[in-house]
């Protein structure tokens, strides 16, 4: 059906006709549609933002798409953290946790956040009666009793909040070596995994959006920060306080930590913010901001209602694509010199 066909056909149903002349002038718009307009609408090319994204898209996917990823030479044990709300931390974490689960990696995910919003995405229950990371923080309970297998992606477990959780920051101010118990925790489970001659690979640590004691023992626990960055003006000012903090924890506590990665998120292309807050980042942090940055998606806000990451509600999407990608550079950090051993 050609354009004209389409307004005569709709028009002359819906708009009532009283005469010969509005019939006539409802024509000759026909013939203007027909004869003007449709010849001013630009054809797509590939130098159309749509087209650009589409071409981006496919790119990442031939590269990435089924491609086993290196594997490090030992656990890499990363606090996921900003104590700004609503960056992607939680998003981030379980993401990135799937895409090197589904290429060959062993993960860990430890759900450090009462809400457990990181336990719904992995499909792990986290009721009440669920054995959780608070019995090991607060009643010191090994890690493997907690650790749950996710059901999507194989390779992946998470350790899971509930909401029991919300009160351990008060019940941990009277134990002892209180900002330790998670680092002891994670440190004998790697072990145990190593004597039954099982690998470890990585340990994600999902942080809740504050500072207190539950952030100080992820910190603890933790050798290397990855820190989502959201593309906005606010997040520039949250990332000097947490680093401040970072630093605390390094002389105080634990010498090793440092800042390994950094992640922007929610990336809008169309505005000029988004790329402002991106360079100033990558001036700063040249080094450890990763050159894949995730964009505002549908998909990944969806996944979750699912009770799945989006690596498996929609693999193909872009927000899919851009956590493929920043796993894949996450795991050519420190990779294992001789990865052939361990496969």
């Amino acid at each position: 059906m050609t354009v004209t066909e389409g307004v005569d056909d709709v028009s002359r149903e819906t708009l009532p006709i009283e005469s010969e002349k509005a019939a006539d002038a409802l024509d000759r718009v026909s013939r203007e549609v027909q004869e003007g307009d449709v010849a001013d609408i630009p054809a797509a090319g590939a130098d159309t933002p749509l087209a650009q994204a589409v071409a981006a898209d496919t790119r990442k996917r031939m590269t990435l798409a089924g491609r086993e990823l290196p594997r490090p030479a030992q656990t890499r044990v990363l606090t996921v953290a900003n104590q700004k709300g609503g960056v992607g931390k939680t998003t981030t974490t379980v993401n990135v946790a799937a895409a090197l689960a589904q290429a060959g990696a062993t993960v860990l995910v430890i759900d450090l956040d009462p809400q457990g919003n990181a336990s719904t995405a992995l499909g792990i229950d986290h009721h009440a009666e669920v054995p959780s990371i608070y019995d090991v923080l607060v009643d010191g309970d090994p890690l493997s009793t907690v650790v749950q297998p996710c059901p999507d992606v194989p390779g992946l477990f998470c350790a899971p909040a509930t909401i029991d959780l919300a009160g351990a920051e008060i019940e941990l101010v009277s134990l002892v070596a209180r900002e330790t118990r998670l680092q002891r925790a994670v440190s004998k489970y790697v072990t145990e995994l190593t004597e039954q001659g099982q690998a470890l690979d990585y340990v994600f640590i999902d942080c809740p959006p504050s500072l207190g004691l539950l952030t100080v023992n992820a910190f603890v626990a933790g050798s290397e920060v990855f820190i989502p960055i959201q593309c906005e003006y606010y997040a520039l000012e949250g990332l000097s306080q947490l680093l401040k903090n970072i630093e605390l924890i390094r002389d105080h506590l634990n010498p090793n930590l440092h800042v390994s990665t950094i992640l922007l998120t929610m990336f809008d292309g169309r505005t000029r913010l988004s790329a402002q807050v991106a360079d100033e980042v990558r001036s700063h942090f040249p080094d450890q901001t990763l050159k894949a940055s995730v964009p505002r998606s549908v998909r990944i806000s969806e996944a979750p209602s699912h009770g799945q990451t989006v690596m498996t509600y929609d693999p193909n999407s872009s927000g899919a694509l851009s956590y493929l990608e920043a796993a894949s550079e996450m795991a050519a950090q420190n990779a294992a010199e001789n990865s052939e051993d361990r496969s």
